[in-house]
């Protein structure tokens, strides 16, 4: 598939079906885009689709069944959106750092396909709301899912949730406590945390 120059080609795009419950179509909005006036329109729709769907397949769709409707905050971003994210301090990393992640049509330096995408999963918030609550969704995630990386944010406990082709399974967070919470090699990496989230509904 060739990047869209028209309005029916895009629409053709954002209707590709990821996976059972997401369509390209809701990864493509972007507030720095849409203030700036600029294209957030994947370059490399066909390796895009293809590192998205493994995202919404292998991710968000065990997500969706476990804890209902999650909120899509942030998904593809062109390297153009990014740039400027990055340059005036917006919560973008260098292009470099995300590509195959919030890049989704650009492989990383070392050749891998990833995508990423930024969520809320309101069915969590709503029953879980102590400090340092998170941390029963990472270990969730981390018992459950083939993920790369996660990175918690404070307001609503936003996360980034990263699919990779070679994943490294490391969980950090800017809310409390903030830090790593896990990495390879690290005590608390193996094994099952069932004991964090044993009590969720």
């Amino acid at each position: 598939m060739r990047s869209p120059q028209t309005v029916r080609a895009l629409e053709t795009l954002g209707r590709v079906q990821l996976s059972k419950h997401f369509q390209m179509r809701e990864f493509l909005y972007s507030e720095i885009a849409q203030m700036h006036g600029l294209k957030n329109v994947p370059e490399n729709p066909d390796l895009a689709i293809a590192a998205g769907t493994r995202l919404c397949e292998e991710l968000l769709e065990p997500l969706n069944a476990r804890w209902g409707r999650i909120i899509i905050r942030s998904g593809h971003r062109t390297s153009e959106v990014n740039t400027l994210g990055n340059k005036n301090n917006w919560s973008c990393g260098t292009d470099e750092h995300t590509a195959a992640a919030h890049i989704w049509d650009v492989r990383d330096k070392n050749g891998y396909m990833g995508a990423m995408a930024t969520i809320v999963v309101p069915g969590f918030v709503e029953q879980v709301t102590e400090e340092g609550g998170w941390q029963k969704l990472a270990w969730w995630v981390h018992d459950h899912l083939p993920y790369d990386s996660l990175y918690f944010f404070p307001k609503m406990w936003a996360f980034n949730i990263r699919w990779h082709e070679k994943p490294r399974r490391r969980i950090d967070s800017y809310v409390s406590p903030r830090g790593c919470l896990t990495k390879p090699g690290m005590e608390n990496w193996q094994g099952s945390h069932e004991t964090w989230y044993r009590d969720l509904k």
